[in-house]
C-alpha cells in the first residue's frame, strides 16, 4: 500500500508512520511543524521514519499545497497513486481554542479538511481515513457513549472536529469518497504533546512541583494508549464507506485515579494545586466501542498502568536530554 499520513511528525502521526513502514508500506508525510511547541518534539518523533527508504516528507501546509492545483509537488500531485490517505493534520488543544485562536483552528481543521477532500476526489484516492475526537460529544447525560448520540460539543476545538466530520460525510454521499471517522478518546503514550495532561503530570512530578488540577478529579476519562489507536487507524482500511466509529479503551478512570497510578509509578507523592473546572473541559468521557469491535475487529491491550510505565520511561529520558541540550547551549 501507499499511504498519505497528514501530520506524520505529531503525536498519533509519528507512530503511524512507523506502524505502516514496519508492515512494509511506503508513507507519503505531510507536516507543516506548526509552532504550537517545539519543533524539536517532532523531530525526534520521526528519527525512525527518516532512516526508511519508503518515507516521503514533505514540509508544508495543506492549504498552500492545495492552492497549487495541479503543479508538481502540489497536494493533488501528492495524491496520485495513494491508496489510503490518514488524516491527522489538525490545530489541538480543548482550553487554546478560544478567543482571536478560533480562526487557526476553522483554518487548519475545517478549511484543510474540505480542501484535502476536494483533491482526494480529483485524485480519485481509494479510501480516506479521518481522525477526529471524543470532544465532538460534549456533555452527555447517558454513558457510555454512542456514535448515534447528539454530539454538542463545549469547545471550539469541538466544534471544528465535528464540522470536519460532517465534511467527509458530505464528500461521501455527494461525491462516492470512501471516508470512515475515527472519534479517539484521551489519547497517551510515549510522544505524546507537552501541553498534553499526561505529560504535564509526569514532568511535575519529575520536578517536584505541584500538578495543576482543573476540578476535583472525579471527572472520568475512556484513556487511550497510542498503540490501540494506532491499530484501529491501521484496521479502518477494511471500514465499510461512511462509518463514524469510537477508538477507545472501553472503560473509565477518574483524574484522580489516574494522578494516583501515576504517583505510585513514579514513587513520587502528589502535591495538587486545585482551581477551578477550565472552559470547555468535559465531566465525563467513556467509548462505547461496540462498532469498531464489530466492523474493525478492534480490541484495545494496553491497561493504564501499563501504558503510563511506557511514557514515564520516554518522558525521563526526553526530559533529560532536553535539558542537557539547554545547559550546553548556555555553557557556550
Amino acid at each position: 500500500m501507499r499511504a498519505l499520513v497528514t501530520g506524520c511528525a505529531g503525536f498519533i502521526g509519528s507512530h503511524l508512520t512507523d506502524r505502516l513502514l514496519a508492515d512494509g508500506h511506503t508513507v507519503v508525510g505531510i507536516d507543516s511543524f506548526r509552532d504550537y511547541y517545539a519543533r524539536a518534539y517532532k523531530d525526534a518523533n520521526l528519527e525512525q521514519a527518516r532512516l526508511q527508504a519508503g518515507f516521503e516528507l514533505h514540509e508544508a501546509d495543506l492549504l498552500e499545497l492545495a492552492a497549487q492545483g495541479e503543479a508538481p509537488g502540489s497536494l493533488r500531485a501528492l495524491l496520485r497513486g495513494i491508496d489510503c490517505v490518514y488524516h491527522l493534520a489538525a490545530q489541538a488543544g480543548v482550553r487554546a481554542s478560544w478567543g482571536s485562536s478560533f480562526d487557526t483552528y476553522t483554518r487548519d481543521n475545517v478549511l484543510a479538511t474540505q480542501q484535502l477532500l476536494e483533491a482526494c476526489v480529483a485524485a480519485e484516492v481509494a479510501k480516506v481515513i479521518y481522525a477526529s475526537s471524543s470532544s465532538v460529544y460534549g456533555d452527555q447525560d447517558v454513558l457510555p457513549l454512542v456514535e448515534t448520540a447528539r454530539c454538542v460539543p463545549r469547545s471550539p476545538y469541538g466544534v471544528t472536529k465535528l464540522a470536519a466530520e460532517h465534511l467527509c460525510g458530505l464528500y461521501h454521499d455527494n461525491h462516492g469518497l470512501d471516508t470512515t471517522a475515527l472519534r479517539l478518546f484521551t489519547v497517551y503514550g510515549p510522544r505524546q504533546r507537552p501541553d498534553m495532561a499526561f505529560h504535564i503530570f509526569i514532568c511535575a512530578l519529575l520536578e517536584g512541583r505541584d500538578i495543576v488540577l482543573y476540578g476535583d478529579g472525579s471527572q472520568t476519562r475512556d484513556f487511550t494508549y497510542v498503540a490501540d489507536i494506532v491499530a484501529g487507524l491501521i484496521e479502518a482500511r477494511k471500514a465499510p464507506p461512511g462509518l463514524v466509529a469510537n477508538l477507545g479503551g472501553g472503560h473509565r478512570v477518574s483524574l484522580l485515579a489516574g494522578l494516583e497510578t501515576l504517583s505510585q509509578l513514579m514513587r513520587v507523592p502528589l502535591r495538587l494545586d486545585v482551581r477551578h473546572v477550565a472552559a470547555g473541559d468535559v465531566k465525563d468521557t467513556w467509548a462505547d466501542i461496540s462498532v469498531a469491535r464489530r466492523t474493525l475487529g478492534y480490541e484495545p491491550k494496553h491497561g493504564l498502568s501499563d501504558g503510563l510505565e511506557q511514557e514515564v520511561a520516554w518522558v525521563e529520558c526526553t526530559e533529560s536530554q532536553r535539558l542537557s541540550s539547554r545547559w550546553a547551549q548556555s555553557a557556550t
